[in-house]
């Protein structure tokens, strides 16, 4: 195993997946001369030439859609979105043809494509580069939604998601990007779409998250007997995994960076609530961002839920 940190660990996948299959193919702005804006797809032009790594115009509604005409056709694409609030321009693809296409045919045809893109809070761009909306995407019946939190779990997913008959939206916590490391095995594995991880086990609060959050919760988590559950796939979500902690714990915090309105912790609490509401000690807290767009640069750390806010669900929840 080597040390890789998640730009490292997806260009690995997205190597092999090529290197195996040659339906795979990347587009989109700037992945093939200069590696994409995080240089995730660097060095990809030079080994499999012009014709599977390919530039695009900036027209992100022009990049999905051409992904969903290949993958109707029966090729594997792979497009890159610069950052979350550009996929807004594509939703027209993504709702209404790329996640109906297995339905519209009755199974003729599918749709084998994953959009990749960086999200959230942590890097301070300019607005539209700082999106968290998850639920949106994961509201939609036939698109996958995929959240990877570290090295391991990144190249794992990203493959299973390429390998994937449907779509998979595959978002990136940029804020991760290059800030943590893990070991990962050079071969190319899978790690299964719709089954989470316990990241740290525990007894006494059940803890849901993905991406950076997942993090931030286990920093705050010190002190407390909790269990953290690492959702890894937003839609489908391993229902199971998290019923059963809560069976075990009584408690529940969800924390997550998008707003709260509709966030997609509120999926997890209406799960709870109907599978697990008699095991239940305390009332199910949700940590989320304000109801408010992502502040430009300056005030991001205020917007993004912080530590002592998750500490004080959890006493919260222990003090019920």
């Amino acid at each position: 195993m080597v040390k890789l940190n998640i730009v490292q660990a997806i260009n690995q996948a997205l190597g092999q997946e090529m290197e195996k299959d040659p339906d795979v193919i990347v587009i989109g702005e700037d992945v093939a001369k200069d590696g994409g804006v995080f240089r995730v797809t660097q060095g990809l032009l030079e080994k499999f030439g012009a014709d599977r790594v390919i530039d695009t115009p900036l027209a992100e509604l022009g990049i999905i859609g051409a992904a969903v005409g290949l993958a109707a056709y029966g090729m594997k694409p792979v497009a890159e979105i610069q950052f979350m609030g550009f996929t807004y321009a594509g939703l027209e693809q993504l709702f209404s043809h790329a996640s109906r296409i297995r339905s519209r045919s009755r199974g003729a045809f599918s749709c084998p494509m994953v959009v990749r893109t960086p999200y959230g809070i942590g890097i301070k761009p300019p607005e539209l580069h700082s999106e968290s909306p998850e639920a949106l995407f994961a509201h939609m019946p036939g698109l996958k939604v995929v959240i990877p939190s570290n090295p391991y779990n990144a190249k794992g997913l990203l493959i299973s998601a390429i390998r994937d008959p449907d779509p998979v939206l595959f978002m990136e916590p940029s804020r991760l990007y290059r800030s943590i490391k893990s070991e990962v095995p050079e071969e190319a594995y899978s790690i299964p779409l719709g089954k989470a991880a316990v990241f740290q086990e525990g007894s006494e609060i059940t803890v849901v998250a993905w991406g950076t959050m997942l993090h931030k919760a286990a920093e705050a988590s010190e002190g407390f007997d909790a269990e953290i559950i690492d959702l890894q796939t937003i839609r489908p979500f391993d229902e199971e995994a998290v019923v059963n902690s809560v069976k075990k714990t009584g408690r529940l915090v969800v924390v997550h960076e998008a707003p709260g309105m509709c966030g997609f912790g509120a999926e997890v609490a209406a799960l709870v609530a109907d599978e697990a509401f008699g095991y239940l000690k305390a009332p199910v807290v949700r940590v989320t961002a304000p109801d408010a767009v992502v502040p430009m640069a300056r005030l991001e750390d205020y917007y993004m839920p912080e530590i002592d806010m998750i500490k004080k669900a959890f006493e919260r929840v222990m003090q019920y």
